[in-house]
């Protein structure tokens, strides 16, 4: 079957829809799957470390996109796979901890006229999420898949043990959470100026960390959580109330949360405070002398300064909700008993109103959206239809246009309550109690937001990281109730529940859905009042976005960053914001059990840089450097875009267009700055090779310079021994191949002249020649090492000019004059000789005539027995020796000339 019949949509006519629905023919428009268990089929890339698949459904169809694909239930996500290229479809894959609600649907068609006696249903699956989007999947009637799918999901979303749970099951992996606790320590130290120390866990088990300023103190008076459960291990005090005052101050407030400082003011001592509400009782006459000295503490002058700063305390719910408490033992302060104290009420209702105008505001959305969980819908706005008609954009929409829904009212009254506050401090230099009913939900927002404000540090990625972990999690936001995560502590006795019931009840009516069908929901939905779940957090978060929308310049993240934080949270992929306080989770031993969202988020933005989306291309820390103090008018909050709108409509979702442009030049200049750096880098190491080279070069140069000069030294003493030897008569030939001819020119006894050829003995390494004659000339090289004991070979040593220094002739015979006309050359060169250092200790004349004189002698003696015979019957032997410089092998050599003659 093509492509494009399986890709047909559901939803191309109603007629369309009536046939096949009447005549069964669904299996023409789509390619319809069995059933079939993930084991059967080869493992899918699209899973994460440890996700496991637990069953599937092939040929679904999502009905938002009218597109057809494998739905796919995991032990952490339901994921749906487009058919053919088995991409992830982002709208149709949603973590399981983010579903609100899954629950089974039945449409029910209207038939034609002509068809009026027959109708036809759709089977459906329903999936709300805490995201923002409503998604339906869409199955083929008369098969299980449905239902199949539907106990998958309650599967994995009711484990029997918390160890079954993704963020459990896949571990720290290298996401490893460091303690919390030390990071909490950290911000503590800052926060009263000492910096300078660092926190470890050998501090926190000795309890050694209780340090101080002039006015404040670390108390280690809950390290056990005794005192306040709820509370975290370290609280910063006022420095004139001890740990006895504090535990008995705590019975006044309600869960014990009494008055703690969250933020001091460097400069002037004022700081923000929270706590939860007193217990006036019913009469509202009850108090407490503790509670109202350390409240009193709070607004203390710093150093020297006399008196008081004004104190404000600032009760975040409406007046009537905190009267309406008193029945319940609580209420609000008086005045009267506060000195120089002014109570204000924000008037900020209740976590069940932002439950429900978050669903009122899901609805909304999905109605309007281009991706409407109604595929009738859908069908009209091919036709050209955009979110909210066309003409409304997601920055203009305000509260009249988003219907009743109040969502941007109680956002609204958020950020006006923190503005006050904050405006209450950097102006007045006045000190700020925060509290709601139990000071977890609304007192977080007020406070935290009022940090955000005050403190640059906390506009960065490391200072928003504290501060959510000092005023949300150690202050003990109960985020395993209102983020409806699952219970992983004291749940030995009873199972996990991640889908709580949804505050939608049944699925809305609108309209245009009336005219497509009726929907009928066939899960029950329980009382909103019995319901703990709330979007505190996630109200939050929008209200930071807000300020980020004020001032673009003020904070380090994006709002990028903001979408990925509340996605990683409602995901429960990691343990951070598991359980309701920090004592639960050092109880259950998250951080050391799971992986951490922080070490997450760095690690994406480490893999990009500053060029990374999380990044704010307009952050400028030193034009915000102070407290952002917004006026009123300009607290207008507007839809969030990038989270509100981004699965209702995609396109409105990228509407800061200013800032996508702005990050893709600063993309394109980075890979320009890389391409830059790499030239760069090229460039040096070329100039590097170059220089190696050109040393190299240089070096060469002045090794053939050295060559040249000693095959010039080389040629001038083989010129100079030449004419040593051709002045004894002889003429030296040399050939290419190494042969030598010697001619004899002078012959004293009259002999012939004869050619003589003699060859090179290679082996050890002596040429000789040998003359055929009774007159015999031998020249022989051998080295300096090879020296003859025979004193007649070394008479040639002695051997000089024919004159001594005295005048006489040295040789005892007569006879020697005829050798002396074949020397007399040889003494024309002893000083060229001398002059080319060819060994010149041969031609010392002193020492060469004592030593002919001696060598003779001995030779002459040898000789006595023929002394009387006439001189044609003696053979005088004599040997000329001198050395030579052989160029080739730099070793010296010996060369000698004997004469032998009959």
């Amino acid at each position: 079957m093509s492509a494009s019949r399986r890709s047909t949509s559901l939803t191309d006519s109603s007629a369309e829809i009536e046939r096949m629905e009447s005549t069964g023919s669904w299996g023409d428009a789509l390619d319809w799957f069995k059933l079939e268990h993930p084991a059967s089929r080869s493992v899918y890339k699209c899973l994460l470390e440890a996700e496991r698949a637990v069953v599937e459904g092939r040929g679904v169809v999502l009905i938002n996109t009218n597109e057809a694909g494998t739905l796919i239930v995991t032990n952490f996500r339901l994921i749906f796979l487009s058919e053919g290229t088995e991409n992830i479809s982002a709208l149709g894959t949603i973590p399981l901890a983010t579903i609100e609600k899954f629950s089974k649907m039945v449409v029910k068609n209207q038939s034609a006229p002509r068809h009026s006696e027959k109708t036809s249903s759709q089977r459906l699956l329903q999936v709300i999420g805490r995201d923002m989007r409503i998604i339906v999947f869409g199955f083929q009637p008369k098969t299980k898949q449905r239902q199949a799918i539907y106990d998958g999901l309650l599967r994995c979303t009711k484990p029997s043990s918390p160890w079954d749970l993704y963020a459990f099951s896949c571990g720290p992996s290298k996401f490893t959470n460091a303690n919390p606790k030390v990071r909490l320590l950290n911000e503590c130290f800052r926060l009263l100026g000492k910096g300078f120390c660092s926190a470890s866990i050998d501090m926190i088990d000795k309890g050694s960390y209780t340090l101080s300023n002039e006015m404040w103190r670390i108390s280690n008076v809950n390290s056990n959580y005794i005192m306040c459960p709820s509370y975290p291990f370290a609280l910063i005090v006022p420095k004139s109330i001890s740990d006895e005052e504090v535990v008995h101050a705590s019975s006044f407030r309600s869960k014990g949360r009494l008055p703690v400082v969250s933020w001091c003011h460097p400069g002037t001592g004022a700081v923000l405070a929270r706590s939860s509400q007193p217990l006036v009782g019913l009469m509202m006459n009850m108090r407490s002398n503790t509670d109202e000295k350390l409240v009193a503490a709070l607004c203390s002058q710093l150093g020297d300064k006399k008196g008081r700063r004004k104190l404000y305390i600032a009760d975040a719910r409406p007046r009537k909700n905190a009267l309406a408490n008193v029945a319940m033992g609580g209420g609000s302060e008086s005045p009267s008993h506060y000195f120089q104290s002014e109570v204000v009420f924000f008037g900020i209702d209740n976590i069940h109103a932002m439950r429900e105008s978050l669903s009122r505001l899901r609805d909304y959305l999905d109605t309007h959206g281009s991706t409407s969980s109604d595929g009738t819908l859908s069908l009209l706005r091919h036709g050209g239809w955009t979110w909210g008609g066309g003409n409304l954009s997601s920055m203009s929409a305000s509260v009249a246009t988003l219907g009743d829904s109040g969502w941007l009212i109680h956002v609204q009254s958020v950020l006006a309550g923190s503005a006050w506050i904050a405006a209450r401090v950097a102006l007045e230099s006045a000190s700020v109690l925060v509290h709601c009913s139990d000071g977890w939900d609304r007192t977080s927002q007020l406070i935290s937001l009022a940090n955000l404000l005050l403190d640059p540090y906390y506009r960065t990625f490391t200072g928003f990281q504290a501060l959510i972990e000092k005023d949300w999690l150690a202050f003990g936001h109960p985020f395993e109730e209102r983020m409806g995560m699952p219970i992983v502590s004291g749940c030995s006795d009873k199972p996990l529940d991640l889908s709580r019931q949804s505050s939608v009840g049944s699925f809305p009516s609108s309209p245009m859905r009336q005219s497509s069908g009726s929907l009928a929901p066939q899960a029950p939905s329980s009382s909103h009042a019995q319901n703990q779940y709330s979007p505190i957090f996630l109200q939050w978060i929008d209200c930071v976005s807000q300020l980020l929308r004020m001032h673009p310049f003020a904070f380090e993240f994006s709002s990028a960053f903001l979408v990925d934080l509340l996605d990683c949270v409602l995901s429960c992929r990691f343990g951070n914001f598991f359980c309701n306080s920090e004592k639960e989770r050092q109880l259950v031993g998250v951080s050391e059990s799971c992986g951490c969202l922080w070490a997450y988020l760095a690690d994406l933005r480490s893999s990009e840089g500053r060029s990374h989306v999380h990044y704010n291309l307009f952050y400028s820390p030193l034009k915000h450097n102070g407290p952002l103090l917004p006026p009123a008018a300009a607290l207008a909050p507007a839809l969030w875009p990038q989270f509100h709108l981004r699965w209702a409509c995609p396109s409105e979702a990228q509407a800061g267009e200013l800032e996508a442009q702005c990050r893709n030049m600063s993309l394109k200049f980075s890979e320009l700055q890389k391409a830059k750096e790499g030239a760069e880098k090229k460039a040096k190491e070329t100039t590097n090779a170059m220089e190696s080279l050109s040393a190299e070069l240089q070096n060469e140069k002045r090794l053939s310079s050295s060559a040249m000069a000693l095959a010039k030294r080389a040629s001038k003493e083989s010129a100079v021994i030449k004419r040593a030897i051709q002045s004894v008569g002889c003429k030296v030939h040399f050939d290419a191949g190494g042969d030598t001819t010697v001619d004899i020119e002078t012959n004293p006894m009259g002999i012939t002249r004869e050619s003589i050829s003699h060859s090179r003995r290679e082996s050890d390494g002596i040429v000789q020649h040998q003359y055929n004659s009774d007159l015999s000339i031998s020249i022989s090289a051998a080295a300096d090492d090879v020296v003859s004991n025979n004193p007649l070979n070394r008479v040639c040593d002695a051997i000089c000019p024919s004159r001594s220094r005295d005048g006489g002739c040295r040789w005892p015979e007569a006879g020697c004059a005829q050798l002396c006309s074949q020397l007399i050359g040889v003494k024309a060169n002893y000083d060229a000789i001398d002059s080319l250092s060819i060994y010149e200790t041969y031609f010392d004349t002193r020492r060469r005539e004592i030593e002919f004189k001696e060598k003779f002698e001995i030779y002459y003696s040898s000789q006595a027995c023929n002394r009387d015979c006439s001189y044609g019957e003696h053979r005088v032997r004599t040997t000329l020796s001198f050395s030579v410089a052989c160029f080739p092998s730099q070793k010296k050599r010996q060369a000698k000339l004997d004469v032998m003659m009959q």
